[in-house]
Parts: structure tokens; sequence; C-alpha cells
């Protein structure tokens, strides 16, 4: 296990695995598949160190499933996996959003769709990580850009799934995976580590899991000191099914109040060169590495480009990418999809900027050379617009 402070050779994949023992992950169930595979094998070495459990479960369905019922044991759990286990592990995920379990959810990307091409980067499950199980349902979905935010940002994955009890989605990509880059391990905020409430109930109280109480979430309590009901069907406060319309109106709000309460808290992007900016390139995961050092040899060149980067995919930083879009003459989006976070950022172009997108699919990165050509493209489009 590695330690606060050190200096080591990690991949993404292995700094994912590292980032959540260190949040408190003492359960982890999966199968393999690429290229997720090496967060599960270094699960396998490094749990049993900790006093966690590691299991190779018979197919990804499964694997989901193992981890929710790890989570309503008292136990911080979660999978990996990629595209095709992904698209299994839906039922569940749906199971995790409705019963407000928490849990953590790795999805490494690669070319898609089905089997697709298992060794080559992707960013097609955007959409996938926000509307892929049935129902309106809350989630929350992160995606890192380097090793050494992956091992923090997993942390914080497994404090909003506490904070918020939610399914909380872990976006990484093949090229993010399998890269090998030399960090100092950061020290973990402390607030970020949560635990569940632990106190023996009275003999009067009642807990009630789905109550509505002031910001919308009821805080978890450790199986055996208390009991309560779980099931996937509507339900009311006590956790047992009722199908009227009124006890299913209040639960489908109340599962969306609790992530749009609070935005402020759960919402994080990073901003580069914005303050001047005439021109705004959005990119997020490996792509953004690319798209920033597109934006210093666009300085050089004279072009006044800024780099928005959401870190919170969803819920999306509708609110903050509006106004800078607002205030610039155009913008470009770069992904690994046929546009998928192009078409949410199109929904936010209420003035009609110019707005472009730069896009591969063919397994390979967009390169800063490309990127550049892109801007430059953009520019004479804007002299005619």
């Amino acid at each position: 296990m590695i330690k606060t402070g050190e200096y080591v050779l990690v991949s993404g994949d292995e700094a994912c695995a590292y980032g959540a023992i260190s949040a408190g992950c003492r359960f982890f169930a999966g199968y393999p598949i690429t290229p997720a595979t090496e967060i599960a094998e270094t699960f396998a070495q490094e749990l049993p160190r900790v006093g966690g459990t590691f299991i190779q479960m018979e197919d990804e369905l499964a694997s989901a499933c193992a981890i929710i019922g790890a989570s309503l044991a008292g136990v911080k759990s979660m999978t990996a996996t990629s595209g095709p286990g992904f698209s299994l592990m839906q039922e569940a995920i749906g199971y995790a959003a409705m019963t407000e379990t928490p849990s953590v959810f790795v999805n490494v990307m690669r070319g898609g769709p089905s089997t697709g091409m298992p060794t080559k980067v992707s960013q097609g499950d955007i959409m996938q990580a926000r509307w892929g199980t049935h129902g309106d349902h809350p989630v929350i979905a992160l995606y890192p850009n380097s090793v050494k935010e992956t091992y923090t940002l997993i942390v914080r994955a497994f404090f909003l799934a506490e904070r918020f009890r939610v399914p909380v989605i872990f976006l990484m990509d093949e090229s993010l995976g399998h890269l090998r880059e030399s960090i100092e391990v950061p020290p973990i905020p402390s607030e970020w580590i949560l635990q569940r409430l632990a106190d023996d109930l009275g003999d009067e109280e009642i807990y009630h899991p789905y109550e509505e109480v002031s910001g919308f979430i009821t805080p978890l309590r450790m199986m055996g000191k208390s009991r309560f009901h779980v099931s996937g069907l509507v339900h009311d406060e006590t956790g047992f099914p009722l199908g009227t319309s009124d006890v299913a109106d209040k639960l489908a709000k109340r599962l969306e109040k609790k992530i749009q309460f609070h935005l402020d808290e759960i919402i994080n992007y990073e901003e580069f060169m914005v303050e001047d900016a005439e021109i705004l390139l959005i990119a997020y995961g490996s792509t953004s590495r690319s798209a920033r050092q597109a934006v210093r040899m666009a300085r050089v060149d004279g072009i006044k480009v800024g780099l928005f980067r959401p870190i919170t995919i969803w819920p999306f930083p509708n609110a903050r990418l509006k106004k800078l879009i607002s205030k610039v003459d155009a913008a470009l989006v770069a992904e690994l999809n046929m546009g998928q976070i192009y078409k949410e950022v199109s929904q936010l172009n209420k003035k009609g900027k110019l707005l472009n997108l730069i896009n591969r699919v063919d397994g390979e990165l967009i390169s800063p050379d490309q990127i550049l050509q892109a801007i430059n493209e953009l520019r004479i489009q804007l002299d005619e617009y």
C-alpha cells in the first residue's frame, strides 16, 4: 500500500484502487475486463492486507449487486468495469439509486458499442453514465484527467456517495487507466472520510431511512444498530413498498432535490486562462490534457483561448459554463465520441455563439496540434459569422 508523501510510479488503474482503499473501501467485487482489470488486480493484492475482502464474481451484474449488499451491511464498497460490463450493471445501479445505497461504480471507458475496441480509448459512455438505467434517478459522475487526480478524486467519490446516499459513477478512459505517472501521494482531506451513524437507537426511537428531512438526505445508519426495509419498489419513509400516487410523487421529487439543492457542494471544475478568453475550449478526461497544451500553443500564436474542464460530469456545471459561453465569441468542444457533451453545451448556448466540435471515434487521442488546427478553423469561421 502506498503512503502519503511517497513518490511512486503507478498507473491510473492502480491509483484508483489505492485511493479507494485510502477512502476506507474494504470490499471489492468485480469481473476482469480490459482496460479495468488492473484495478481488480490491485484490490486482490492490497485489500487482504488492510482487513478487506476481494471477490471475483461470475459476472458484472453480480458484482454490482454484491457491492450494494456489502454497502448496506456497513462496508464501503466499489466495483470496476468497462463498457460491456457497465451495460450489464445498469439494473443494479438503478436499484442503488432507488434504495439510496452509497456505492461507487468505476467505468474505464473503451471503444464501443458492444465488444468494440477493448484496448483503445473512448469517451463514449458519458450519457450512459447519466441515463443508463431506466427511470428518473439521482446520480453523480466524476472524471479525472491524471493519475494523481484519480487517486484523490476516487476518495471524493466515496465521500459524495456517503454524503448524498447515491451511486457515484467514476469515469476513466483506457489512456488514463493504463497511463503511468510518477506522483507524490497527496494527503486526503479528513472531511472527505465519512462514517455511518453507529449509535444505538433508544427503545422508543424508530429509524426512518427515507424520511424527508432538512436537505432531503437522511444519514444512513450501520446495520445492526437499526432495522429498516430495503426495496426497489416505490416505498414510504420506512422503506416498505407503498405505490400510491402521492408517495411515488414525493419519493421521485426528493431523490431529485437531494442533488439539485446541493449543486454547489457537488459540482467541481477547472478553468485555465479563461479570464480574457475570446474562444472557450471545453474538454474533459484525457482529452483535456491535449486541450490544455493547445491553449498554450494558441496563446503563443496570439489567440486568446481558455479551457473549461468539467470534473463533475453529472450533474453538469450548467450555470458556470453558460456564463462563460455568454462572454466569449465562440466555443469549441473536444471529445472522443460523436458529440455527447457538445449536445449538452449546445443547450447552454442561448446567445447563438459559434460552437464547433472536434472529435475522434477511431480509438486514438486527439492531439494538441489537431485541436489547434480546429481553433484556427474556428477563427476563420468567426470572421464570416
